[in-house]
């Protein structure tokens, strides 16, 4: 009788761990060979998960990581790499939810997750704007500007027409750091000081700036920078 690969009852000994005790279980690079047994059926998948893990510094950099650089660690395929980015992306929308759902002003946290999902782990500088209503419930969200490594250009008065197309009666604005550091410039306390004009002309408020970063977030609400 042909013996059954091991690989398949360390699979079978991973699930049941999951099952038992969830994502606190497994350690990181577990969490990612288990993701990759759905998608690679007859594989050994814990050396590709510790080569992506090293690769990437860690689960969150794999699911920051784009298709390309994914599909460049060897062992992992399109299939896999869809998969991964596929879950970042649920998972981007799933906080999108959940910071809908709730006032940004009671739930600042949930924005503030929500931003660095979306942007902390972005190679390049990108601008997002976060719209809400009168309730300061969040209407909805758009990246408006996507820059090199070191620059976002943004205008404030495409933010402006943009809070009127969304018939926004607050922002909340978003950017991020590659190097990692979200301690803000001097170009982003003057950009900020801009739009809070541009959008005050408007009778639209600007509720926070926040900087998002790998080692964390700034916030120029929290640090009384608004006014």
């Amino acid at each position: 009788m042909e013996e059954k690969p091991d690989y398949l009852e360390h699979r079978k000994r991973l699930r049941e761990r999951f099952e038992r005790a969830g994502g606190k279980g497994l350690h990181d690079y577990e969490l990612i060979e288990l993701l990759l047994t759905y998608a690679v059926p007859r594989v050994d998948v814990k050396p590709v998960a510790k080569a992506l893990i090293k690769r990437f510094g860690g689960v969150s950099g794999v699911m920051d990581a784009g298709l390309d650089d994914l599909q460049s660690v060897k062992g992992l395929g399109p299939t896999s790499a869809i998969l991964i980015r596929a879950v970042k992306e649920l998972f981007d929308a799933y906080l999108a939810e959940g910071a809908r759902e709730r006032s940004a002003l009671s739930s600042p946290d949930a924005v503030r997750e929500f931003a660095k999902m979306k942007l902390a782990g972005l190679p390049h500088e990108a601008f997002m704007v976060i719209y809400l209503n009168v309730k300061n419930r969040v209407l909805d969200h758009e990246i408006i500007n996507e820059g090199t490594v070191d620059r976002a250009i943004v205008y404030p008065r495409r933010i402006v027409e943009h809070a009127l197309a969304h018939h926004a009666a607050g922002l909340i604005l978003v950017h991020n750091h590659p190097s990692g550091d979200p301690s803000p410039s001097a170009e982003d306390t003057q950009l900020t000081r801009s739009i809070i004009e541009a959008a005050r002309t408007m009778d639209i408020k600007v509720l926070d700036h926040i900087v998002v970063g790998k080692s964390g977030h700034f916030s120029f609400h929290e640090n009384r920078l608004l006014a």
